[in-house]
């Protein structure tokens, strides 16, 4: 909106100082200079607060945000039009200070009124404080000058039960308990925010409260150096920086994209792998009859379960007898052609099915069985995080691990990506994937 209103300034400029006919001369010139008068005014507005909420909550923080990044977007558009030599000089000076005047009476006003019609509503943030030491009674304090911005400091745990005297007088009494009592504490006060100021000595508690699939909290930390240098600063609360440390939240354009990709890319592999489909299905076929392709429930997003689809490896009713079962190393079940095919992946080609309908992705969690789901999330804890993301064909664990590496270990690769995916970390593991497939590395 602002980078229109900006261009909607210039052309009414440009009407009023040319009495309704525009020069091509002169508008030449704006067309030219139209990326730097863009650019230009929305860096002013970010460097001045005009798109922190925040900062801009008020008419009157809103108008002087906005009058002093209209005064130095117009400074910058008139050196560049100065600059840029006689192609742009022709932008006539008046033209642009008649502009400033709507850029201000406009971008206030619809700021102004967009204010009015749908004012902000912050969301609750109940906040509470692991630690009493200095940092931590600063972060209170910056929580308590954020109240109309939805903070609402609850209080502090103490890392142990005599930290009381640490407390200032005017925090003493918001002193609720020690670290033992945390994960209690936080589900009675409804606590959606947790900021730990106190050293890594307590990390196998915040594993805990991570993992507990009964607590829903984001979780930032006042970080020592060790933690700088391993990730970046996410936020500044007061002049305390913050390190987010749980955030599992795809975001929403992330979702799109892989999305887009899943069926463009399932479209195109399924068309380019089309002969080796109908090679393989015959192998299967000549080798040991009907079925060549078979579905068994899996577990995916948010614990769902659904049919997955690949090519027979095994003998006819391989399980009958022994029950669910993982494969093992020279497993007799599986037939001379199905070793082939589980050497380079092709009997996971019919999983791109599963794409096209949307229960997997191409990269993600390994899907598996409920009987063994069902094992796991009793003796591994966080192993239902993994079900945030939709399971994939291909993913960390299965080109870092293979069938012999532990379950629990494999959550870790899950949970790295889960918490830390974007494009280019996909990117790795499809050409890690490539030379899975190649080498036929971890097959089984």
């Amino acid at each position: 909106a602002d980078a229109l209103l900006v261009n909607v300034s210039v052309l009414l400029a440009f009407l009023i100082r040319f009495s309704g006919h525009i020069p091509a001369y002169n508008f030449a010139a704006y067309v030219k200079l139209w990326p730097v008068v863009v650019v230009a005014y929305l860096a002013m507005g970010w460097i001045y607060g005009l798109y922190e909420p925040e900062k801009i909550d008020s008419p009157w923080s809103t108008s002087r945000a906005v009058v002093t990044s209209v005064t130095f977007g117009t400074l910058i558009v008139a050196a560049a039009a100065y600059l840029g030599g006689t192609s742009t000089t022709a932008f006539a000076r008046s033209t642009l200070i008649i502009s400033f005047v709507f850029d201000i009476l406009l971008l206030i006003g619809w700021r102004v009124s967009f204010l009015r019609i749908f004012p902000i509503k912050w969301p609750k943030q109940r906040t509470l404080i692991l630690g009493t030491n200095r940092p931590a009674q600063d972060l209170a304090r910056s929580c308590q000058e954020r109240v109309k911005w939805g903070w609402d400091f609850v209080g502090f745990v103490s890392v142990s039960p005599c930290e009381k005297a640490e407390l200032d007088d005017p925090f003493s009494s918001f002193l609720l308990g020690s670290a033992d009592d945390l994960e209690h504490i936080l589900v009675d006060k409804k606590i959606t925010r947790l900021l730990v100021a106190e050293p890594v000595s307590i990390r196998p508690l915040i594993e805990s409260i991570v993992l507990d699939d009964n607590i829903k909290v984001t979780i930032d930390v006042v970080p020592e150096m060790y933690e700088i240098f391993l990730g970046s600063v996410g936020s500044i609360v007061g002049d305390v920086p913050l390190m987010r440390i749980v955030d599992s939240k795809q975001p929403r354009y992330l979702g799109w994209v892989k999305r887009i990709i899943d069926i463009v890319g399932a479209l195109v592999i399924t068309l380019i792998t089309s002969p080796l489909w109908i090679i393989a299905g015959l192998a299967v076929l000549i080798e040991s009859g009907a079925p060549v392709f078979y579905k068994q429930e899996r577990v995916g997003l948010h614990q769902k379960p659904f049919n997955v689809y690949k090519m027979r490896t095994m003998v006819k009713d391989a399980e009958r007898l022994s029950g669910p079962m993982l494969a093992t190393e020279d497993d007799p079940r599986i037939t001379r052609v199905g070793k082939f095919l589980r050497t380079y992946r092709i009997d996971e080609l019919p999983q791109l099915i599963n794409i096209l309908e949307g229960s997997m992705s191409f990269i993600g969690p390994r899907p598996e069985r409920p009987v063994f789901v069902a094992e796991h999330l009793k003796e591994i804890p966080g192993y239902a995080e993994r079900f945030r993301i939709k399971p994939g064909v291909t993913g960390l664990a299965q080109v870092n691990g293979g069938y012999a590496t532990t379950p629990a270990r494999k959550l870790k690769y899950d949970l790295m990506y889960l918490y830390h995916q974007s494009i280019g970390m996909d990117i790795q593991v499809v050409v890690e994937t490539l030379k899975v497939v190649l080498t036929g590395k971890g097959a089984r």
